[in-house]
């Protein structure tokens, strides 16, 4: 009898299933609410990707939507980048896109609808005194002077508040719950305030903005969200949401579950810490290589694919754990191994010059583009009497077990022929500047040599045909061992995180690049054509990983 693994499902996708079963809904609605104030990082991929791949697994849908309440840190630059990291990460929300300012005449109306109900009250306590009566853990709030408010001054008060004849933080509408509730967040929390900010959607058409718990389960509701996905942050924020959308009397109402954040080892995610990184010009900019935002990712050379392999590998769980940053080099090594071409490029370059090779011969050579993967194909590759190879695969007095080049040893050329080192010449410092070699024709890669045997192979290029270009090899941007955080609480950051090689030396073989164009480079690791920095005349590489890896499945 025939039988088919049974796929398990997490604990939204059951809550889902029960709810359906139930009646509570007919369909299923997500989406990701974003604010724009910000730059996306890996965190947020897996928000994007859980609400997008739960609604495509029902058959739903799935929205975008910008919660744009707070115009003093909102930008469209934000709304852009967003637009651009959702649609690259495969999150499809087709012409479901939508922005909590739309919204802003009907929050009006909810509010208003929640002071003639007795639910809501203008106070005129300052940010610091309302702070001061909200009470502790441990001990209950106190009331506001201004709770008692009749309804028709609330009502006026308001308006003049929205008209703007008041000053910023002079009044704030305050939801009116309980001063004892043993959730702070239900302590008549403030759900409007006055600010005389131009809005980046609305211009200065509203004085008044909505505090963003208090728009945000409006938004789910008005939008039809049935399961509104979140982090577990905020749980404790879900009696307060449950409240206004009933108060506010919207049916159906949308159901919020949590899940546990995605936290990386060593990596910097907080937007106040990548804003300084970004001011201070420690990083290129948002979207720097060395940052895990998604822009970071993608011009470092990270696929969606990659991506949501790794969100997947990580799991949904309502239990808070970090994940270690190899496994999404894991990640990505596992997607690019079998879909990229393996070129010979060597970053460090020294000349090698093999004297026994006629002056002005060449001869082409076949290379397999991909071992694991013939559908590749193979290339020819320039062989002649001038090469270059890396530098480290040269040493004058070698160390025990190194196999590579050094006077007297013999290595094989990869591809190529046996090649033994005579020598090296050097400049006035001591620098090698040629190292000397002989070939012996007999051993040509495919000839069905046998023999002898040597156990050093190293890469090439052929001197005169190669291309010049800039190779960027990266480190986390904190030092892993020293911790994120120094002690007077600035970040830790590896002095090493960038290393560029401006004299790197390819192949002709790439021929002519575009961004995001991604090879592996033997030996090396793989790498990609940087999106900001790279020109036909001056190709710059970026490299995604290297070949190493520290993570192992587990068993």
């Amino acid at each position: 009898m025939e039988t088919t693994e049974k796929k398990s499902k997490h604990f939204i996708e059951q809550e889902i299933d029960r709810d359906l079963a139930e009646g509570v809904y007919d369909h299923v609605m997500t989406r990701f609410p974003p604010e724009p104030n910000g730059y996306l990082h890996i965190g947020h991929a897996k928000s994007i990707l859980l609400n997008s791949m739960v609604a495509e697994e029902y058959g739903g849908k799935f929205n975008l939507r910008f919660d744009d309440t707070n115009p003093t840190k909102e930008k469209d630059e934000f709304v852009e980048s967003i637009k651009a990291d959702v649609e690259w990460l495969g999150a499809d929300y087709g012409d479901r896109l939508y922005f909590a300012s739309d919204y802003f005449e009907r929050f009006y109306e909810y509010a208003l609808k929640l002071i003639r109900k007795g639910k809501a009250y203008v106070c005129e306590l300052s940010a610091d005194e309302i702070r001061a009566t909200r009470g502790t853990l441990t001990e209950p709030g106190t009331n506001s002077p201004y709770r008692d408010r009749p309804v028709e001054e609330n009502l006026d008060l308001f308006e003049k508040m929205r008209s703007g004849e008041v000053e910023d933080g002079a009044m704030v509408l305050r939801a009116k719950i309980d001063m004892a509730s043993p959730n702070i967040n239900m302590r008549d929390p403030v759900i409007y305030r006055v600010a005389h900010v131009s809005h980046h959607r609305q211009g200065d058409k509203w004085c008044v903005y909505p505090m963003y718990d208090f728009a945000h389960p409006l938004e789910d509701a008005i939008e039809g969200v049935t399961h509104s996905l979140c982090t577990l942050e905020f749980e404790d924020h879900r009696p307060l949401y449950d409240w206004v959308v009933r108060e506010c009397e919207c049916d159906p109402a949308p159901r919020q579950i949590e899940f546990a954040k995605l936290y990386l080892t060593n990596v910097v995610t907080g937007k106040r810490y990548i804003k300084k990184l970004v001011e201070e010009g420690i990083v290129d900019g948002w979207d720097d290589p060395r940052l895990v935002s998604i822009a970071g990712l993608k011009r470092r050379g990270y696929t969606p694919e990659a991506i949501r392999m790794f969100i997947e590998m990580c799991g949904i769980s309502k239990s808070n754990s970090s994940t270690d940053y190899a496994m999404l080099e894991y990640c990505i090594r596992e997607d690019l191994k079998m879909k990229k071409k393996r070129m010979m490029a060597v970053i460090d370059p020294v000349k090698l010059v093999i004297d026994n090779y006629p002056e002005g011969q060449t001869e082409q050579l076949p290379i397999i583009n991909n071992k694991e993967n013939e559908e590749l194909g193979e290339r020819l590759l320039t062989f002649s009497r001038e090469l270059y190879i890396e530098r480290e695969d040269f040493m004058e007095e070698p160390p025990k077990k190194y196999f590579r080049m050094f006077p007297g040893n013999e290595v094989r050329l990869m591809n190529a022929y046996f090649v033994k080192c005579t020598g090296c010449e050097k400049d006035e410092n001591g620098n090698v500047t040629v190292v000397h070699a002989t070939y012996d024709p007999e051993t040509k890669s495919g000839s069905g040599f046998t023999g002898r045997k040597v156990k050093g192979t190293i890469h090439w290029v052929p001197a005169n045909e190669s291309i010049e270009a800039t190779v960027r090899l990266y480190e986390n941007i904190i030092d892993e061992e020293k911790g994120v955080y120094n002690e007077d609480g600035s970040l830790n950051l590896n002095p090493d995180s960038l290393t560029e090689m401006k004299h790197a030396r390819l192949e002709p073989a790439f021929g002519e690049l575009k961004a995001y164009d991604s090879f592996q480079f033997v030996r090396k690791g793989y790498f990609t054509v940087d999106a900001k920095d790279s020109t036909p005349e001056r190709p710059v590489f970026n490299r995604i990983v290297s070949m190493k890896s520290s993570f192992r499945l587990p068993k």
